[in-house]
């Protein structure tokens, strides 16, 4: 068994590859207090009866993949892969600064383009991200602030606002003050993903370029976009497993 590690700036998430696909998956909030040895219990208690072979990590909190790093080592004896520069990718980087290019941008592309040769890919996480994706190539990106962030903007800059679920209410006009925070969540956002879509496409001079979207909250987000959008939940964990395919043998 491989395991995929996604470390995020909200939470980590993993994957058990068994040469096939992946069996099965599972989230941690990501804590700068959480030690190696915690984080090896936790590890150690759901893939007990899946002994780990090797492991591949995706990271943007340094601090974190170093636990976790010593962590691998520490308690399974595995050497992880970890994705940066050095390690075969395919992808290629149309960038002023490659090496400044985050690995989950380059995970989630490299994931993308393995299911079609063009596409842009909307991650819907701590950040909102778009890719552009063509020719094995990472061509263009646009990063804006994730759900969550703006939610907590929001209410952490107004005195009078209450925290709210992320749920969409019935309608996009309301009169008391939760349902309204949640339309101009939810639909501000659904809108924003609909705008972004249909300013890049009409860029690209491709009005039909498929849209392939992935993130924690795209559950939340997606069912209020008017786009046709394809959903690859665990799309950063597909483009580890390509990328591992490239450097190790199963």
């Amino acid at each position: 068994m491989v395991l995929l590690i996604d470390i995020g700036n909200s939470n980590i998430s993993f994957g058990i590859y068994n040469g096939k696909e992946i069996t099965q998956t599972f989230r941690l909030i990501t804590k700068d207090e959480k030690s190696a040895d915690e984080y090896a219990m936790v590890i150690k208690g759901i893939v007990s009866k899946k002994p780990l072979r090797d492991a591949i990590i995706s990271s943007v909190v340094p601090e974190i993949t170093v636990k976790i790093k010593y962590m691998l080592q520490k308690y399974f004896a595995i050497d992880p892969l970890i994705l940066g520069p050095g390690l075969k990718t395919g992808l290629k980087l149309r960038a002023d600064e490659p090496k400044s290019v985050g690995a989950d941008l380059i995970a989630d592309t490299v994931a993308g383009l393995s299911i079609c040769e063009e596409c842009l890919i909307v991650d819907l996480g701590t950040a909102t991200k778009f890719l552009y994706g063509e020719s094995n190539t990472l061509a263009g990106v646009v990063i804006a602030p994730g759900v969550e962030i703006s939610t907590k903007a929001m209410i952490g800059n107004t005195a009078l606002l209450p925290n709210i679920d992320l749920i969409g209410p019935k309608k996009v006009l309301n009169n008391s003050t939760i349902p309204c925070m949640q339309s101009g969540v939810i639909y501000g956002f659904a809108s924003m993903v609909d705008g972004m879509i249909y300013h890049i496409r009409q860029e690209l001079k491709k009005p039909d370029l498929k849209v392939i979207a992935t993130g924690g909250l795209s559950s939340v987000i997606l069912p209020y976009c008017k786009t046709p959008i394809q959903t690859e939940k665990n799309l950063l964990l597909l483009g580890l497993i390509e990328i591992y395919k490239k450097n190790r043998k199963y």
